[in-house]
């Protein structure tokens, strides 16, 4: 496990369009999950240690950007040949094991997470309505071993700034493990 923070990426920055799988095979484009106030796009993986400690709390947050009219989706972009735990069948069974109210895809090629310079699992770009950057960073302090709780609230506080129609100023880069690039 590689400690790495996520890239820095320009406030303002547009959300990329792609178009991904879930483990099922339905596609799903940038359109498809974009709410009416926004959207959070998180890349996640199956078996990072800084991913499974916030799985419950991603489902919780995931239901409560939904009510607050903010799409939300999770993007898997690691190899899952050389790390068959993050294959599209563990996917699946992470996806209903943790109920994830969010599609969970396979970016199978890794251009999308390149296209938005993801750097680690988690991390997370929060746009606006008009898909423009504005929170890239971190889900809250809590780190495998830290003995803080989960609680999210860093994106929480974002979520509440773009609610509000500003941009965060409290941006904390995000920490975890590499993308596993091909």
């Amino acid at each position: 496990m590689a400690l790495t923070p996520s890239n820095p990426v320009a406030l303002g920055s547009a959300a990329i369009d792609f178009q991904l799988p879930d483990a099922t095979g339905k596609l799903y484009a940038l359109a498809d999950v974009v709410g009416q106030k926004g959207l959070l796009v998180a890349f996640i993986c199956n078996h990072c240690p800084f991913v499974k400690i916030i799985k419950t709390e991603l489902a919780c947050l995931g239901r409560d950007v939904s009510a607050q009219k903010i799409g939300m989706v999770a993007i898997n972009a690691n190899d899952s040949v050389t790390y068959p735990d993050d294959s599209p069948a563990q996917m699946l069974k992470d996806a209903q094991a943790f109920n994830y109210p969010f599609p969970y895809l396979i970016d199978e090629t890794q251009q999308v997470a390149r296209a938005y310079q993801a750097a680690c699992t988690p991390d997370f770009f929060l746009y606006n309505a008009q898909l423009q950057l504005v929170y890239h960073g971190q889900f809250d302090d809590a780190r495998p071993g830290n003995g803080i709780v989960v609680t999210g609230i860093d994106l929480r506080s974002a979520i509440q700034v773009l609610l509000q129609g500003k941009t965060s100023s409290q941006m904390k880069p995000s920490l975890g493990c590499n993308i596993k690039w091909k």
